[in-house]
């Protein structure tokens, strides 16, 4: 049975990476029925592209020790030793980590407590494997690691691979998710979007403007 989407609230502006869209490892794997055309990106390490695809979502993080009153998906305080870690080498490539409580094998991580107002709020978007449960496959080396929603910069500065908004509208989003729901990301570029928009079972872009 096919259920018919249903927008809720306005339309929000957003940022994605800054070199734009390559296919990512998400809920559908990329050449998944042929959805990637031989000429489309795949994300890779570094590259500064956000992952295009279809994602569930996990846990949601912020520098207070206590969450957003009324949020209903877990909550992880990142504290001064919560790293994310993208050396593609190391067995904890992809991983979210506390370095007090495992031994470094990196070069190479995010200290996600010194990214100033980006991760006041945001929420780990299950990209290559970065939700280590149920049957998730582990990370593929060079896939693409660290991948969040978080508050944006600003409207005109894209992000390294991360979908950014405003505080304000992180805010109502983290509220309104609940993870009962299994929440999914779905990010394409226009043209994609609409190659895929029946095979997915997409809302038509006319009921859902984007900016």
């Amino acid at each position: 049975m096919h259920v018919k989407w249903r927008p809720v609230g306005e339309p929000i502006s957003i940022v994605v990476g800054k070199n734009g869209l390559g296919w990512g490892i998400g809920v559908l794997a990329a050449d998944d029925n042929g959805p990637r055309a031989a000429s489309d990106p795949v994300k890779r390490e570094g590259d500064g592209k956000s992952p295009a695809g279809i994602f569930a979502l996990g846990t949601a993080f912020g520098y207070a020790s206590q969450s957003l009153q009324g949020l209903k998906m877990p909550y992880l305080n990142l504290t001064p030793s919560i790293e994310c870690v993208d050396d593609i080498r190391s067995k904890h490539y992809n991983s979210i980590v506390d370095r007090s409580v495992v031994a470094p094998d990196w070069n190479s991580s995010e200290h996600m407590r010194d990214a100033g107002e980006s991760y006041r709020w945001g929420i780990v978007v299950d990209h290559n494997g970065i939700v280590k449960e149920g049957d998730n496959s582990p990370p593929q080396a060079n896939g693409g690691s660290c991948v969040f929603l978080h508050i944006w910069h600003g409207r005109d500065q894209g992000t390294a691979g991360c979908t950014a908004m405003s505080q304000n509208e992180l805010e109502t989003l983290l509220l309104w998710l609940d993870p009962v729901r299994k929440p999914l990301l779905v990010q394409l570029p226009q043209p994609v979007y609409e190659r895929l928009v029946d095979r997915w079972m997409l809302p038509q872009l006319t009921d859902v403007p984007l900016h």
